[in-house]
């Protein structure tokens, strides 16, 4: 359902490039503006998502067996490293 919102607004949005260009702006600056925008914001809401998940089985653990802190830790960052790669595609699109 996400995608399909995604790809609803990634259309509707490419519909006014062509007039946006007769002021100066080019349709590739739009493009990677829309793109590194997407790309950032499917990440951070997948990460926050998995976050929840992780977050809530994490202090469930955690709350049985104090030993196994470290570890829910670890699995934590495993998934807020998704956001990282989201920030890092967005700067690579914008520099290109």
């Amino acid at each position: 359902m996400l995608l399909l919102a995604a790809s609803a607004i990634s259309i509707l949005g490419s519909t006014g490039v062509a007039f946006a260009a007769e002021d100066g702006a080019s349709g590739g600056d739009s493009m990677k503006l829309l793109g590194a925008g997407l790309a950032f914001g499917i990440a951070a809401g997948g990460a926050g998502i998995g976050l929840g998940q992780v977050g809530a089985a994490g202090l469930a653990v955690i709350s049985e067996n104090p030993a196994l802190q470290s570890k829910v830790f670890i699995f934590v960052g495993m998934v807020e490293s998704i956001a990282i790669y989201g920030i890092v595609m967005m700067f690579i699109i914008l520099g290109q």
